[in-house]
């Protein structure tokens, strides 16, 4: 295996070069794209946005004349996976979705809809199912993985045996259960040579299908892997962003699960317009201050994959993390919300998550430390978020000017003020 990422092993030039003589990778169109990448300039850190654009026309004109140019797996029949393999179908990509269900692959095949995740809307013609996991990633170009976070790791285990160039695209949201391991990490562990990327953006899977305009972000420090996914799913209703911030992408994608239970929470309780706001621009604080702690830049935040996210996560009944808040805000127990949902919503798991890592790091995170109170430690919601209007001052943006007082003190101040209120309560508040 190969990575075009590990520059002290081998140049772009270099990885290039080895490329255009091995004859398996002559009709690839990564390679073509490596290969022009070297001649416009492409993949150097100065870019020349001109050849950048060209490039990018240049293939997606090359994959609509030529569906076989391009060979993608997709793994995992959810919603978001099926909607993005049917967008590369439907652009002309040979594109494999793999389900593991040996039945559900038989039924998608035949009715050419995905009835438990999107029914209702039809499949491309073109998109091939396939349950036998070897057959689905061998000899492709790109493997997007869409399983859940749960069963991330375990799927790139099952496919190492297979992976003799493929690059790998994250499409899953969420940090792995224990670990804080974000996927891409999780990635260089299992696949340590493979080249890779993330993808994030407001992706509600029913929109996409019903062919509403949208966007998304392709992080990698790949750029020819950038150019790929983008001419693979760019299309006249469905833009494709480039980001070399894969750390801000990922957490973008992750930490606005958080919020869209908090915001769901608030909507049960029906808080007006104001109170939606401050929930939201105090959100996109805490997911920027989470992800420059882990070294992600902050201003990535302010794009499609943390404030755009945000916002459709936060303001659709669509989403499931909102859906699941809703159902908590009005006194469901999270077994039954979850049970009821029947689908992952990864925000339960992230907020346990970034809970313990913003505890031990010092990282103020008080929207994420009040979900934790009241899902894992029974406290009464509403009596928490007046608690949280109470916690100490804070500046407006982050970055910009210092806050009077430090993470450590108003944390203290509103364990303190919880505490006090619990002992008053008897904790009989509904929750």
């Amino acid at each position: 295996m190969t990575s075009p990422n590990n520059s002290h092993k081998k140049t772009s030039h270099e990885n290039s070069e080895t490329d255009k003589n091995t004859p398996e990778k002559q009709n690839s169109l990564l390679a073509g794209i490596i290969e022009r990448a070297t001649k416009s300039g492409i993949g150097r850190k100065k870019l020349n946005p001109s050849a950048v654009e060209s490039a990018v026309a240049k293939n997606m004109a090359d994959i609509h004349s030529n569906p076989t140019k391009l060979r993608l797996a997709f793994l995992g029949g959810g919603s978001f996976g099926t909607a993005m393999a049917n967008l590369a179908a439907r652009n002309g990509c040979d594109t494999t979705l793999w389900v593991r269900n040996k039945r559900t692959v038989k039924a998608m095949a035949k009715t050419q809809t995905n009835k438990k995740y999107l029914p209702g809307y039809k499949l491309d013609d073109r998109l091939k199912y396939s349950h036998d996991l070897a057959a689905s990633v061998k000899d492709k170009d790109i493997i997007f993985i869409a399983v859940p976070g749960l069963a991330f790791r375990e799927t790139l285990k099952s496919i190492a045996p297979f992976i003799s160039g493929q690059s790998i695209v994250s499409l899953t949201k969420g940090m792995e259960k224990d670990t804080f391991a974000m996927m891409s990490d999780i990635i260089k562990e299992v696949l340590p040579e493979v080249n890779f990327g993330v993808m994030s953006g407001p992706n509600l899977a029913i929109e996409i299908m019903k062919n509403m305009p949208s966007a998304t972000v392709i992080a990698s420090e790949s750029e020819p892997l950038r150019h790929a996914v983008q001419a693979a799913l760019h299309s006249a209703f469905f833009r494709v962003f480039a980001s070399d911030d894969v750390k801000g992408v990922e957490l973008g994608g992750a930490l606005k699960n958080i919020y869209a239970i908090a915001m769901g929470m608030a909507a049960a309780y029906d808080v007006g317009e104001n109170t939606k706001a401050m929930i939201l621009t105090r959100a996109l604080a805490e997911m920027s201050r989470f992800g420059v702690e882990a070294g992600a830049n902050p201003l990535t935040f302010l794009g499609l994959s943390g404030v755009g996210d945000l916002y459709a996560t936060c303001s659709s009944e669509l989403s499931r993390n909102y859906r699941i808040g809703n159902m908590l805000g009005r006194g469901m127990s999270i077994d039954a919300a979850v049970k009821k949902l029947g689908q992952t919503a990864e925000g339960v798991n992230t907020i346990q998550q970034v809970h313990e890592k913003a505890t031990k790091d010092g990282i103020y995170m008080p929207i994420t430390h009040a979900l934790y109170a009241v899902i894992y430690e029974d406290k009464a919601a509403l009596g928490v978020a007046l608690h949280l209007m109470e916690a100490g001052f804070r500046s407006d943006v982050e970055f910009v000017m210092a806050h009077d007082h430090s993470n450590a003190a108003l944390t203290a101040q509103m364990k303190t003020s919880s505490d006090s209120t619990d002992d008053e309560s008897g904790d009989t508040d509904s929750k």
